[in-house]
């Protein structure tokens, strides 16, 4: 894994009130990325990249309202709203133990304990009670449950996964 990659962190999708406030959508479950005083990198949906820094977070509903520093004004969050938030990897915590980023878990092959091939990780979701794997071979997708009983190893140098999948699953 490269620490310095960059990742998206959060979208722009609305604003709040009239000093400033932005709408917007957090891939990360809680605010500590988004913390009074954090540098992000703001890219807009024409390319440009800027440096703001956060103010304020407030969660809200299913968003968070962010200010920034460098936004006093409506027209001016108005002009950021569909912007992505980045961060260099090597910003972040590292995850807790049995928690990994799922950025880090797309493109491992998945493996299943027998030693069969399942396919690679293209992508996961969130269901509101675990995570999942959408896991592809060819034109066929398996989603498997990212779940304690299911997922047995996750081996970032071998670049796999080892799972153990129920009876009916695949």
């Amino acid at each position: 894994m490269d620490k310095d990659d960059t990742l998206l962190i959060g979208k722009i999708v609305g604003v709040h009130g009239m000093k400033g406030y932005l709408k917007v959508y957090s891939f990360d479950e809680s605010t500590d990325l988004f913390g009074p005083g954090r540098q992000i990198r703001l890219k807009s949906s024409s390319g440009v990249i800027n440096t703001f820094t956060v103010k304020d977070v407030q969660p809200y509903k299913n968003t968070l309202r962010i200010a920034f520093d460098e936004i006093s004004d409506r027209t001016a969050a108005e002009a950021l709203v569909g912007s992505e938030l980045l961060l260099n990897r090597s910003e972040l915590p590292e995850p807790e133990e049995g928690s990994w980023y799922w950025c880090d878990l797309i493109g491992l092959a998945v493996f299943g304990i027998d030693g069969t091939y399942l396919g690679h990780v293209e992508n996961l979701f969130e269901t509101g009670s675990n995570d999942v794997l959408v896991v592809k071979r060819g034109e066929e997708e398996v989603l498997i449950p990212v779940t304690a009983s299911i997922v047995c190893d996750v081996d970032f140098k071998e670049q796999k996964i080892s799972v153990d999948l129920p009876e009916g699953l695949l």
